[in-house]
This record gives C-alpha cells, structure tokens and sequence, in this order.
C-alpha cells in the first residue's frame, strides 16, 4: 500500500496514529537537528519532521530531498508545537520513522506556486507542472463540478446523454472546419463538427424529445481568451416546445448552477430584452449589466449648431460616468487615446463636466450653456458627473461606445466578477446583409426559424424578418443560445435559397435532413452553452485556457507535444496526399 491516507486528509484527532503518506516534496527546511519536509498531493499538504538526534540516517536522507521528488513516507501524526493556520493539516505534522524515494525529480522550471514565477509559455510548455500547481488544480475541480451538476439537472429533467459523430460532413456553420482526410475514400475527407446541430435535430425526429450531451466542438478560428480550436459545448434540444419552455427550462439550468456550484440564489425571473433594445441602450448584443451607463441618443439636440463632427455624423450619442467630473486631463486624455487604438477606431470623445462651477464642455464655443445643459438632462447628469460623447456611423459608434463603457467600468471598479448579471436577449434579426458580396447570412444558423408572423416576407423583405432565437448572456459575456428550429421541408429549402444556396448545393450538403423533414419531424428547438466559458466565469476569469487541462495557445498550437506537426511521406502517401514544401 502506497498510502493509508492523503496529505490533506489527517487531523488533530489522528493524533497517535500511525500513517504512511505519499506525495511530492513542495519544500524543505533545515534547521540543524531538525529537518522538516512539506509533502504535496492533490488533496493538500502535510508536514513531515525528521530529528537529527532521534535517527540521524533518516534526517540525512530527508536533507538530500529536491523539490518535486515523489516519495513514500511512514510515521505518527503528532500535533505541531508551531501551527500553521493557513493550511487544512496544519495543527498536525508527521513524525517519520521511514522514507522512500519513490523517484527523483529534476528540478522544474518554475515554481510549483499559486505565485509562481514561469510565464504563460512556459507553463503551457510543462502543463503538466502546471497542473500541479493548486490554484490550477482547483480550476479543474471547478470544472468537474459543474459537469456533474449539468449532468444531474438535465438528467432531472427527463433529458437523455446521446453521443453524436466526431467524423461528419463539411457543413457551413459560420467558421471554417477542420477536415481530416480518408485514406479508405482517398480526396474525400471528413470535418469535425463545430457543433452537433443537425444531429440533435435528426434526433428530435427520432422520437427522443430531450437530448443533451457535453460535446467536443471544433472551429479554425482566430483566438482570444474565450475561444479555443477546440471546446466544449452543454448541447441541448427539446421537441414539441415553443420559445417559452425553452427558456424556462434552461434558465432553470442556470440557477441549479448557481446553487449547486456556487450555493448562490438568484432570485426571481432573468430579465429580457430585445436585440434592438440591447444595441439602442449598451452597443451590444451581450450587455454587462453590472452597472449602468445606458446610451443616450442626442442627434436632436446636438445637430445643427455648427460643430462639424456632429452635423455630419449620423449619430450622436453619450454615456454619463457618475462621480467622474473631477477626473484630470491625463485622465480624460487617456479615454482618448483608448478608443483611438486601431481595434476600436474612433477620432476622439466630447466631455461635458458638471462641477460646482456649473456644465463645463470640450465643445463650449459651439454650444449655448441651454444647449449643453438639455445634453446633461437627456442623459440624466447630476453635479460631480462626466457625459462622454461620440458621433459617426450608428453601428460602429455603438461598438465604439461599447468599448469605452466597458473600459469606464474597468476602470472604477464596477465590473466585480463575484457580482452576477444574467439576462436573455431575445427577438435577434433572422439574417444579416453582407454589402460586400450582396448576400443574406444567417445571424445564428441556417437552420433557425423565423418568428411565424413574419414567414410571409422571407424573400420579398429578408432584413425585416425575425428569428426565434435567443441568447443567455451573463455579466456581458455570451454563455450560450438557440433558437427554435425549422422542422418542415418546404421552409428549410426556402431559408437556403434566401442564403444562395442553389437547390443541388443544399441537396448535396442536407438532403438527409431535408428527406428528414418528410417523415414526421416534431416542433422543436434548444439551447448549446459554451461550457469552457461558463466555468471560466464562475471561476472569476475571462480566460478559458486556465479550465481546460491541455490547451492550445493563442496561435492554435499545443506546445507541450508541439502540435499540429509534419506527417510523413509514407502516411500522406496512404492518404493521397501530395506533399508541399
């Protein structure tokens, strides 16, 4: 037996028992007749003492010790003179009377710490350090968590796990595929699937009405925080529902979550709002709502006065930061320079300060006190406030101005990641025109309905039409969403045709779900929730890769097995595959 206990296992009460641990050496610490050695696992850490005088070979042997080395070690718990309060075991040590190396341990490239010293790079090099590391351990724990909670509601609620192929037909989804070729049916290839979609609807048309599964995705997109090539998805659907029970159900979901993973409650119903009222009021189709700082539109009392910059724009629109007035010129100078970087792009901001002095603007040789001060009550401006204003082309001010809020709440602390905000945005635009190549895009997917009363204009007004779509969005961050599915034959092929897909194209890419249709296809609709994400949030992070136990850099590569890599000649031979230099 390796161990009768683990390191974060013994108590006080264990005082008298003899115990054999194992684990790795965090730490030690010589202090002539006493050596003392912090043993690690992943349940905690337990202090072994050794004692020069009581077995000097046993001492010498601890001293030789480096950090990471796995050993064995036998003794009676014994209660410490010096606690430690920090840790779980720390009224107690371990008093050795045997010690096994198990095997030794270079020394590692970075600290084995919550703090530790070894860059991102570095850590993802030696992931599997990192994983030692128990902050990063706890991230996973998290993770586990939350999985078995998804499992256990969803199960509660009548829905059954069903897996689904990672070998399937290129579809378009919105990003690019990752193909794997065949080397049985050579110049064809396989894709991974960026989500189940047509799967879980094929499902509903097999009479399994609740569906759900935790599933590998895969999309070859760029990076950021919160994507990886590769993640996870809490996939869902449900037949004979309408938009309602969907919700319903999955906003039950979420607060089981809040409650099992975080002993949260969340009171009454998540509130609603339209995509249009989301992009009028925050610029965003995701708003935090953690605090305020709604937009104000003043395209009516701003135009016309002789400013150039707001005569010619298209829109108008302002932010008031409560308490802000007395910020400096460094300040507001640096609110500038942050929406002038090139990702935001925007020439510039005007700010109205309400002083004791009175409103005080950038723009005051423009505009009459009265004409500034109906600009202070449209947005709501009480005294010790500041109204930051910008003007250009509506959708991309309100990005604009998206950012700049954003970046305020960072700045005064009002964004709290341990401050929960969740919301649905409903009623989203079924399509999206593409003023490059003139074409319709589906704003979700192909295969999302329209709202019924607005069928009748799917070729004659498409940009008019509305999905039954809708999206859970917490704390400005987009958790997941769905829509209710089209489930007949003749709308599917209309909805393709609106898309430009030709009668044979969508024949060969879904005649199996468009034969599908033909054989009883239920009502029905769902939900897919970006797992990695959810947990990062519930975890106080924006960034996924800290819950994924292996995951790929900013670049799309594994760099602890370096991949993706080089196959051989001989292997892209049994494929077909022609090499390229």
């Amino acid at each position: 037996m390796h161990r009768t206990h683990t390191c974060g296992e013994l108590r006080l009460t264990d005082a008298g028992t003899t115990v054999t641990l194992s684990g790795w050496v965090q730490r030690t610490r010589d202090l002539g007749g006493l050596t003392f050695v912090d043993l690690r696992d992943r349940y905690g850490i337990t202090q072994l003492g050794f004692n020069m005088e009581r077995d000097q070979a046993l001492c010498e042997q601890a001293r030789q010790l480096g950090r990471e080395f796995v050993v064995q070690a036998t003794g009676m718990v014994k209660e410490r003179e010096s606690k430690n309060t920090h840790i779980p075991t720390g009224e107690i040590e371990i008093i050795a009377t045997e010690l096994k190396v198990l095997n030794r341990a270079k020394t590692p490239p970075f600290t084995i710490e919550e703090d530790t010293d070894g860059g991102e790079e570095l850590r993802m090099k030696y992931r599997y350090l990192d994983l030692r590391r128990p902050n990063v351990r706890r991230h996973l724990e998290l993770r586990h968590r939350m999985a078995i909670a998804v499992r256990n509601y969803l199960s509660g609620q009548g829905f059954l796990e069903v897996e689904t192929p990672v070998l399937i037909k290129s579809t378009p989804e919105g990003a690019r595929d990752f193909v794997v070729p065949s080397r049985m049916s050579q110049g064809e290839f396989y894709a991974l699937p960026q989500s189940p979609q047509t799967f879980k609807q094929l499902l509903m048309v097999s009479g399994f009405d609740r569906y759900f599964q935790l599933v590998k995705c895969f999309r070859d997109e760029d990076l950021r925080a919160d994507r990886q090539p590769e993640f996870t998805q809490i996939d869902c659907e449900m037949a004979f529902v309408e938009q309602e029970d969907v919700l319903n159900t999955f906003e039950g979901l979420a607060k089981h979550l809040f409650h099992a993973v975080l002993d949260l409650e969340i009171q009454g119903p998540f509130p609603r709002m339209t995509f249009n009222e989301a992009m009028r009021d925050y610029g965003s189709d995701k708003p935090d709502l953690r605090f305020g700082m709604k937009f104000h539109e003043l395209n009516d009392l701003a135009q016309g006065k002789g400013f150039k910059v707001f005569d010619e724009a298209e829109l108008v629109v302002g932010i008031t930061a409560e308490g802000c007035a007395g910020w400096s010129r460094k300040q507001t100078d640096a609110l500038i320079e942050f929406v002038k970087r090139p990702q935001i792009g925007a020439s510039g901001i005007v700010f109205v300060r309400w002083t004791e002095e009175g409103l005080k603007s950038t723009v005051d040789k423009f505009f009459s006190p009265d004409q500034v001060q109906a600009w202070a009550e449209r947005s709501g401006m009480r005294q010790g406030d500041l109204l930051c204003i910008m003007a250009g082309k509506p959708d991309k001010t309100r990005k604009q101005l998206n950012e700049l809020r954003l970046h305020m709440g960072d700045l005064l602390g009002l964004r709290d990641p341990k401050v929960f905000k969740p919301l649905w945005v409903v009623d989203f635009p079924l399509l999206e025109h593409d003023p490059e190549s003139g074409r319709w895009h589906a704003m979700h997917h192909p295969f999302t309905a329209p709202k019924p009363e607005d069928a009748d204009r799917l070729e004659s007004d498409p940009g008019s039409v509305m999905a039954n779509a809708y999206d859970l969005v917490i704390n400005g961050t987009e958790i997941g969403g769905g829509s209710i599915r089209i489930h007949e034959r003749e709308m599917q092929e209309r909805m393709f045709r609106v898309l430009g897909f030709s009668d044979a194209d969508a024949r060969y890419k879904f005649g199996f779900l468009l034969d599908a249709f033909e054989y009883g296809a239920p009502p029905h609709g769902g939900c897919a929730f970006g797992f990695d994400r959810w947990v990062a949030l519930f975890g106080h992070r924006t960034d996924i890769r800290e819950f994924i136990a292996f995951p790929k850099n900013n670049a799309g590569r594994d760099v602890m097995i370096d991949a993706p890599s080089r196959i051989d000649a001989e292997q892209l031979k049994e494929l077909g595959i022609t090499a390229s230099s």
